[in-house]
């Protein structure tokens, strides 16, 4: 079986709902197949509406060729990922929904899709001015450590934090969502190419060179308009 040609992801996914599924309320297949950035090591996302769940799950199976990352909620458990989701600033759930195509409907789908659009539309809540300078003063001492190391080992491992924290800064401080692994350079390519490059340009010399200047320049300059980098007089959680 693990052996078998894949089938077309659509007919895939249908035939996958019909023999596991059958009784569901609404189905989508979203991911890489959808949007067309698909690679040889992607799988199936689908997600399940079912009134008769009694809680979402997560499940994954091999299946008519694919690996199948399977999603299920009942008609509102979906609610409570897209209200996590908009917290942490990850449209995770939204994102599956606004983009999936329809493998099944009951007459559900339309609304949820609506939700999550206006969801996406709205974006993640605007941080605060103390979540600026608390993610200011983290940057600033990741980027010292960053500076005074000497270790090549441990130079590497700081400067994959110092990117992690810069792009969801960037990001966030523009009210725009942020993500994780390749989402990560994904959403800051939606919120602005040329920035996107220009970041993986820099730490792209800096893994190949060891030249450290051009990532140090950069984040002083995103800094800047808030503030620059952030010691001296920080305080967090003093009554």
């Amino acid at each position: 079986m693990r052996r078998m040609e894949k089938l077309n992801p659509k007919e895939s996914a249908k035939l996958f709902i019909q023999k596991q599924f059958p009784n569901c309320d609404g189905a989508l297949l979203a991911g890489s197949v959808v949007r067309g950035q698909a690679t040889e090591t992607s799988d199936l996302d689908i997600v399940i509406f079912d009134k008769n769940v009694k809680s979402s799950y997560r499940e994954s199976i091999f299946d008519f060729g694919w690996n199948i990352e399977v999603f299920v909620h009942n008609l509102i458990s979906y609610k409570h990922f897209f209200e996590s989701d908009y917290e942490r600033a990850r449209p995770s759930m939204p994102r599956m929904v606004s983009e999936g195509v329809v493998l099944k409907d009951n007459g559900i789908i339309d609304f949820i899709k609506h939700e999550a659009r206006e969801l996406l539309q709205k974006g993640p809540a605007k941080w605060t001015q103390e979540t600026i300078n608390i993610k200011r003063y983290f940057i600033t001492d990741v980027l010292d450590d960053f500076i005074g190391c000497s270790n090549r080992a441990e130079e590497i491992f700081i400067a994959n934090a110092l990117v992690e924290l810069v792009s969801e800064f960037v990001l966030r401080t523009n009210c725009k969502w942020v993500g994780t692994s390749k989402w990560v350079i994904r959403s800051l390519r939606q919120y602005d190419e040329k920035f996107a490059e220009l970041l993986v340009e820099v730490f792209d010399i800096f893994y190949k060179t060891g030249d450290k200047s051009k990532i140090i320049q950069l984040v002083d300059n995103i800094l800047k308009p808030h503030g620059g980098r952030l010691f001296d007089g920080f305080s967090l959680g003093r009554e």
